[in-house]
C-alpha cells in the first residue's frame, strides 16, 4: 500500500492524540479523505508503543471493516489501555512513548514453510481454537532465522515450540507498511 509522508506523520499523530484523548476528552479531528483517500481503506492496522526501547503495548487488527484512520485511532486507544500484558499507560507516560504503525495488507495463505521471507512476511497461526499473529518486523527485532520464527509463532498461539515440526501449519502471512515517529522525525 502506497502511503505518504504526510500520511505516514498525520496517522502517527493521530494515533498519539487519540491516547491523549483519553485523559483530556479531547474530540478527534475527521480527516481529509478527499484529500488522503486511503485513509478510507480498510486496511488492517496495528499500532506499537514502546517506552524507552522495551514494549509498553501491542495492539490491532488483521483486517477491519473501518476505515483506516478510525482503525489506527482504535487500536491506539487499546494498544495504551487494552494490551494485557502491561498496566495501562498514564497519562505522564503518553510524552515518553514512541509510536510505529503497521497497515497490514490482505491476509494470503502459504503452502509451505520456504515461502516464510523474514523481515517481509507477518505470521497468523489459527489451530485448534487458538490463534497468535507476529509482524514481520518481529524477527528482525529478535534476530530469528526461520525456525526461531516458527517456534515464537507456535508460542504466541499457545502451543510449544516445535510445535510445526508435528505437521504442516496452515499458515496466513501479510506484509506491513511499517513507520514510526522517530524515522519521520527528520524529514
Amino acid at each position: 500500500m502506497k502511503i505518504t509522508l504526510e500520511e505516514k506523520k498525520i496517522l502517527l499523530d493521530i494515533a498519539r492524540t487519540s491516547i491523549k484523548s483519553i485523559f483530556t476528552g479531547e474530540k478527534i479531528p475527521e480527516p481529509d479523505y478527499g484529500k488522503h483517500p486511503v485513509f478510507k481503506s480498510h486496511s488492517g492496522a496495528f499500532v506499537t508503543l514502546t517506552k524507552a526501547g522495551s514494549l509498553r503495548g501491542c495492539i490491532g487488527y488483521i483486517i477491519s471493516d473501518s476505515p483506516l484512520f478510525e482503525t489506527v485511532c482504535d487500536a491506539a486507544i487499546h494498544a495504551s489501555q487494552n494490551d494485557p500484558r502491561f498496566p495501562s499507560v498514564s497519562q505522564s507516560e503518553i510524552k515518553d512513548l514512541s509510536i510505529e504503525i503497521s497497515v497490514l495488507s490482505e491476509p494470503f495463505p502459504l503452502n509451505s514453510y520456504d515461502e516464510i521471507e523474514i523481515g517481509k512476511h507477518g505470521l497468523i497461526l489459527e489451530e485448534k481454537g487458538k490463534r497468535g499473529l507476529l509482524l514481520p518486523q518481529v524477527p528482525i527485532e529478535h534476530h530469528m532465522n526461520r525456525e526461531q520464527y516458527l517456534d515464537a509463532i507456535c508460542q504466541k498461539s499457545g502451543f510449544s515450540p516445535g510445535y510445526w515440526k508435528t505437521k504442516q501449519l496452515k499458515l496466513n502471512a501479510f506484509t506491513a507498511t511499517i513507520f514510526c515517529e522517530k524515522d519521520l522525525e527528520a524529514k
